[in-house]
Formats: C-alpha cells, sequence, structure tokens
C-alpha cells in the first residue's frame, strides 16, 4: 500500500453546498497543501459566486460530518489565554489527517450557509498548473442573498 504524503501534495476538495432539497450542487477545487485556509475559503466562495463579505469558519470533521476545532476567518478569542486558530495563519498541510479529510465551512452565521468540503484525491504537484484551481462545476449555485436569516424574535 502506498503511503500518502499530505505535505508537498495537491488536494482535490469536493465543495457540496447545502442548499435546496433534493438538489445537488457542488464544485471541484485543486489546491496546493502549502495554502492556507483563508485561500482554500476564498476559492470556494469565488467557486459559488459568493462575495465574501460576511463572518465564516471552518470546522474540522469527522466521518459523521460533526464539527470538531474551528478554524476562523478572525481571531475571536477576545484576548483569553488560548487563542484560536485562524484561517490566514493556518496551512491546509497542518490540518490533513486523513486521506478523505473532511471540513465543513459555515459562512455567514445569520443565514447559515453550509460548505461540506472532503478531500477526494491527492496528488503531486503539477509545475505548470496554477492553485488553487476550480476545476468542475455541478448544478446551479443560488444567490448568496435568496437564503433569509431565521427570525430570532419568536
Amino acid at each position: 500500500m502506498q503511503s500518502i504524503n499530505f505535505k508537498m501534495a495537491v488536494y482535490k476538495f469536493r465543495i457540496l453546498l447545502d442548499s435546496v432539497p433534493n438538489e445537488e450542487v457542488f464544485r471541484d477545487i485543486l489546491i496546493d497543501s502549502t495554502n492556507n485556509f483563508k485561500d482554500l475559503h476564498d476559492t470556494i466562495l469565488k467557486a459559488f459566486d459568493f462575495t465574501g463579505e460576511q463572518l465564516s469558519s471552518f470546522y474540522i470533521s469527522n466521518d459523521d460530518w460533526d464539527k470538531g476545532e474551528e478554524i476562523s476567518l478572525m481571531d475571536m478569542s477576545f484576548g483569553e489565554e488560548e487563542a484560536s486558530k485562524t484561517m490566514d495563519e493556518t496551512l491546509l498541510e497542518d490540518c490533513m489527517y486523513d486521506a478523505r479529510q473532511k471540513i465543513i465551512l459555515v459562512y455567514d452565521f445569520l443565514k447559515m450557509w453550509v460548505f461540506y468540503c472532503e478531500v477526494i484525491a491527492i496528488n503531486q504537484v503539477n509545475d505548470a498548473m496554477a492553485y488553487p484551481a476550480i476545476i468542475r462545476e455541478f448544478g446551479e449555485a443560488p444567490e448568496e442573498n435568496s437564503k433569509d436569516a431565521p427570525d430570532l424574535m419568536i
């Protein structure tokens, strides 16, 4: 069995948007392991034509899509002893533990857009290719403003 080197590799992510029931909307993205989570964040939002103007966080996940360790867009520790990981300071290769690694991106905490991100392949870097790259689009992404925030006053 061939061992997988999670460093100096290219991850192929399948990004599934949890949006319209019974409709699949996903994008495949190639990204270098030395890119950070902010690069992945920006590429995902670009792939779905979202503006990127809202707060968001990644969560390292298990096979059941349970949220684990948070990697936030901004440091939200507010002076606590242990600062949380931030997207721009955390490299992908530092959080890739499994050949089928799952990560959840929650974008806009009021509207709760949820992107399920799974590594579906790990390849060698191709010097002729620019990363990150959107290599497949399936389904039509909804408008970012098409989802209403729930009424919190109920």
